[in-house]
């Protein structure tokens, strides 16, 4: 055996070893889509937003900061009712409002930033790996298949055929869910993050 089909031989190996590993995070990946859409309705059907009574919680806290009276400012931010992010900052804030700590609200909406972006690299993360665990799937069976249809096995070809493509449809399954997921969160974060700024607007502590 010469150089060359030795290592050719442990390519395929090396390849041929990933299959059942591919399998296994491919039904991983499809599983904890499930969950993630579970995780998703649940937070749409808590989401409620009222403009009417952000504008009014801001003015009221704005008149009681203007006047230096944070006790009550703090009390018209913790009557605000919105969505869960934009509720907790308001939270949040008015315990810094009451210790006249305003310079740290700053600091508190980088954290919620994070806190927002780790939430939106649980999909994206499945959005992007998920096709590509999926292509691993169908490419790796197709070795053994070739093999297969050479010697004129065709039991053995049609095994992996249907692996390869039962492969590629769960990965896309899993990886269409994360994108779509995904793009409905950006939005709705962004909405949130439009909010925190008006709170913060109105606290007049943005540089």
């Amino acid at each position: 055996m010469d150089i060359t089909s030795y290592i050719f031989d442990i390519l395929y190996t090396f390849s041929s070893t990933l299959l059942y590993p591919v399998i296994i995070v491919l039904i991983l990946l499809a599983v904890y889509s499930l969950i993630l859409i579970g995780e998703f309705i649940s937070e749409s059907l808590k989401r409620k937003r009222d403009t009417e009574n952000l504008e009014l919680c801001c003015s009221s806290t704005r008149k009681h900061i203007l006047t230096k009276d944070y006790e009550k400012a703090a009390g018209s931010l913790r009557i605000l009712k919105q969505n869960f992010l934009v509720k907790n900052f308001a939270l949040s804030a008015a315990d810094h409002i009451e210790k006249e700590d305003l310079l740290s609200l700053e600091w508190i909406v980088q954290e919620y930033e994070i806190n927002m972006a780790k939430r939106l690299e649980q999909t994206r993360i499945v959005a992007t790996i998920s096709p590509m665990v999926g292509l691993m799937g169908t490419l790796i069976p197709l070795g053994p298949a070739l093999i297969g249809l050479s010697q004129g096995n065709i039991e053995e070809l049609a095994n992996n055929l249907m692996i390869a493509f039962a492969t590629t449809v769960i990965g896309l399954f899993a990886g269409s869910i994360g994108y779509v997921l995904t793009q409905i969160r950006k939005r709705w974060y962004w909405q949130d993050m439009a909010d925190i700024d008006y709170i913060l607007d109105t606290l007049e502590v943005k540089e």
